[in-house]
């Protein structure tokens, strides 16, 4: 009998089972480059291991960026990786998708654009890229403004809320323009008009307004600022604009609230970011900044390229990057439309309602956040004389929640809230689960003793009235009934 004998070769070294292979019994250097290579399974095993660390997106309530998309998109995104969206002439098509997606969000604030008119925009990797370029936008107008005048053109200044994103703090500390912040209030949480109007002088190259704080979903009113400081231009003889960061709620209020001015329709506004990767409902990675005309955009910001084939006009701070979420904007604004953005947008509401009124029944929270605005609810505790907001939400990690706890800007940084943000993923039955686990939590913090001790500030006792509106009427109707 002839016996046989088998030779491995070193290809058939790691046919075992993943987890007994060497490379997952030894540890990997953490902080410098292994000398070795491992097999690619391995790599993915040890990776994907630590991965699962992470908290689940799904359950992350303190973020407004998008955390779940359709398969068809995924699809999309994952065969436009390769591509180099700054390359234009190389993919002419995705260009062309980019250009549609700024006409088409153009429109959607109502820019002044006749029917065959281009409109002026750009898409960045998010609402702080589009940011930056709007404030250099602004600046370099109002210096050359400054100097055909024979005017100091050294100390630009903007007005801001003191509720405004960091992405506000380092524009004006990276290019060199001083913040002027209207402080908040107790029970005010957002900009006021007056106050900011107040702060505009010569040097003031823009008024900064928020639709849909972060702190607690309110949009400010800009349609008051925009006619406060057309009055003050007009005794001036300045020409201070505003810019509108839409950032949350540039996709918000076309669908909720079309007739609430707050975008092109006011002249005073000049140019308006927002992302597509919060409510424009695609993954992050992906904003917009649109801008009312040619003549607001000076051209010397613009650069032109032609190494990479054709002439090609660039204005961003980024220059490389993947085309994957300009494709899955153009997807979800093809796919869904003005009815499908609609439907998403009133069933968040919706849920955000229906939040509210779970935690309002335990007769535990204050409530900060207003019907009207970004679909969130930001609440603080009635009482702190054992607990507060951030034990809540520490003991909330138990279940998988991220809900986060935070304080206020000045002059309001004694209040503290925990802010739910509702997302198109996050149902009706992740809402009334949720406040079936708050409540669980409180139970358990009443059993125990402070942490924090008893020295801590209380919450706010009311919010301040808003106006309403037919479309809240019908979501409070739907949601009176509701026990969670």
């Amino acid at each position: 009998m002839v016996l046989s004998e088998a030779k491995l070769s070193d290809g058939d070294s790691y046919i075992q089972s993943t987890f007994a292979s060497r490379h997952l019994q030894t540890p990997l250097p953490r902080f410098c480059m292994p000398d070795n290579s491992i097999p690619k399974e391995a790599a993915y095993q040890i990776i994907n291991d630590e991965l699962m660390l992470d908290g689940n997106p799904r359950l992350n309530l303190a973020s407004f960026v998008t955390t779940w998309m359709e398969s068809e998109c995924d699809k999309l995104m994952m065969a436009a990786m390769n591509k180099n969206y700054v390359d234009m002439d190389e993919y002419p098509v995705t260009t062309e998708i980019q250009n549609r997606c700024v006409n088409m969000i153009a429109r959607l604030f109502n820019a002044p654009l006749h029917e065959s008119e281009t409109a002026i925009g750009v898409g960045t990797v998010g609402s702080s890229e589009a940011i930056m370029l709007a404030g250099l936008a602004f600046k370099r107008r109002w210096q050359n403004k400054r100097k055909a005048q024979g005017l100091p053109f050294h100390k630009p200044n903007i007005v801001t809320g003191a509720n405004v994103q960091v992405c506000w703090e380092k524009f004006a500390r990276y290019f060199e323009v001083e913040l002027k912040e209207v402080k908040l209030r107790e029970g005010y949480y957002v900009m006021d008009p007056a106050k900011a109007v107040e702060m505009v002088d010569e040097n003031t190259i823009c008024v900064a307004a928020i639709l849909g704080s972060t702190l607690n979903g309110e949009f400010e009113d800009v349609k008051l600022l925009n006619d406060l400081l057309i009055e003050k231009n007009n005794k001036t003889g300045w020409d201070t604009p505003i810019h509108v960061d839409a950032a949350s709620g540039g996709f918000i209020a076309p669908f909720l609230y079309p007739e609430l001015e707050w975008d092109f329709r006011l002249p005073s506004v000049k140019s308006i970011n927002v992302s597509g990767h919060k409510y424009g409902l695609v993954y992050a990675g992906i904003g917009w900044n649109i801008w009312r005309s040619k003549e607001d955009l000076p051209e010397e910001l613009i650069f032109h390229i032609n190494y990479l084939g054709t002439d090609q006009p660039t204005f961003t701070l980024n220059f490389s990057k993947g085309s994957s979420q300009v494709i899955a904007q153009y997807y979800q604004l093809i796919r869904l439309g003005f009815e499908g953005y609609k439907s998403v947008m009133e069933n968040c509401q919706e849920n955000a309602m229906l939040l509210k009124v779970g935690l309002e029944k335990t007769g535990r929270f204050n409530i900060v956040s207003k019907d009207y605005g970004v679909p969130l609810v930001a609440f603080s505790l009635k009482d702190h004389n054992l607990h507060n907001e951030f034990e809540v939400s520490e003991m909330l990690r138990r279940f998988g929640w991220i809900v986060p706890a935070y304080t206020m800007p000045a002059d309001a940084q004694h209040v503290t809230v925990l802010r739910v943000v509702i997302r198109e993923d996050f149902s009706r039955t992740l809402a009334e689960r949720l406040v079936l686990d708050i409540t669980k939590v409180l139970h358990e913090l009443d059993q125990l003793p402070s942490k924090y001790g008893n020295d801590y500030a209380k919450g706010i006792n009311g919010a301040i009235s808003v106006p309403k509106d037919s479309t809240l009427e019908t979501l409070r109707e739907k949601t009176s009934k509701v026990i969670c």
